[in-house]
């Protein structure tokens, strides 16, 4: 088995017994020392707990090559890991979990992700791990006696923290396959049970990037099926406002980790791999708009 992929099963605490001759790579082996397991949460948290630990185990083996490394949005791995700390403190800061980090004035993703980038430049890329893991896991520990019902708010975006806390766990996929990628090591997608409900949101959401797009689907339905570990079927309404659906008028099949992709932002939307029957021009509209919510 791959190291990193044995690196990322430990972090999620989904390792299979490991023969006793088993060599490591000595700086994998010292990453594997430094690495956490996921933090107790509740089950609702579980993806976004997952992510964390995956990611965490991931940036335990980079070096000073890979701190400086421009990731994504022109951002270094250390800036890009502040960003996910200030998200999380904004999230903690509206269920009233405990935000780490410079004093919380900005309580936009933009501003407060500036704010955090400033203050990590003064610290070591370790300490900066350290902090953003930090913040998660004060989140994941508030998580744990929190109702998934519990009204949230981030970036205006006014809903559940059981969606919010999803949102999360999507952008560190997102977001550890992007440092994945450039320091050219491969990790394994999250196990099916949390691909699941990461599926789930993304595909409630479709009614709601169509909209903030300028499209009403209202009246108009959509059967959805996943393909892959974590997939399943979805026949939804594509009004906002409906909560029965009709008859289907498109039908789109797709791979689930490339759909919850799409909506994170990574992937051509007009290149994007379906199989689609039926009306081909709300297939369009419905996969040309699916990243509208996704951002930095």
């Amino acid at each position: 088995m791959d190291p990193v992929e044995r690196l990322y099963l430990d972090a999620m605490m989904e390792d299979p017994a490991v023969p006793a001759h088993s060599l490591r790579p000595q700086l994998l082996a010292g990453a594997r020392a430094r690495r956490r397991p996921a933090a107790p949460t509740a089950v609702w948290a579980q993806p976004y707990a997952g992510r964390v630990a995956a990611m965490d185990a991931l940036l335990a083996s980079a070096v000073d090559d890979d701190w400086s490394r421009i990731i994504v949005e022109g951002w270094t791995l250390q800036e890009l890991v502040a960003h996910l700390a200030a998200k999380d403190g904004l999230l903690a800061a509206s269920v009233g979990a405990p935000v780490l980090g410079p004093p919380l004035g900005a309580t936009d993703s933009m501003s407060r992700t500036r704010d955090v980038q400033a203050y990590e430049r003064g610290r070591s890329p370790e300490q900066t791990r350290r902090d953003w893991r930090a913040q998660a896991d004060a989140l994941c520990r508030h998580l744990a006696d929190l109702d998934p019902a519990t009204p949230a708010s981030l970036d205006g975006m006014d809903s559940v923290i059981g969606d919010h806390i999803l949102a999360r766990g999507l952008e560190t996929w997102v977001h550890s396959s992007d440092a994945a990628a450039t320091a050219q090591v491969r990790l394994p997608d999250p196990i099916a049970e949390h691909i699941r409900p990461t599926a789930d949101l993304c595909a409630r959401l479709l009614p709601w990037t169509m909209l903030f797009s300028g499209l009403d689907g209202a009246g108009r339905t959509l059967h959805l099926r996943l393909t892959g570990a974590g997939g399943g079927e979805w026949t939804l309404p594509l009004g906002v406002e409906e909560t029965t659906p009709g008859t289907p008028d498109v039908h789109i099949t797709a791979d689930v980790v490339t759909f919850c992709f799409l909506l994170g932002g990574r992937g051509d939307p007009a290149a994007f791999p379906a199989d689609v029957t039926g009306d081909a021009d709300l297939a369009r509209d419905i996969l040309t708009t699916a990243p509208a919510f996704s951002g930095p």
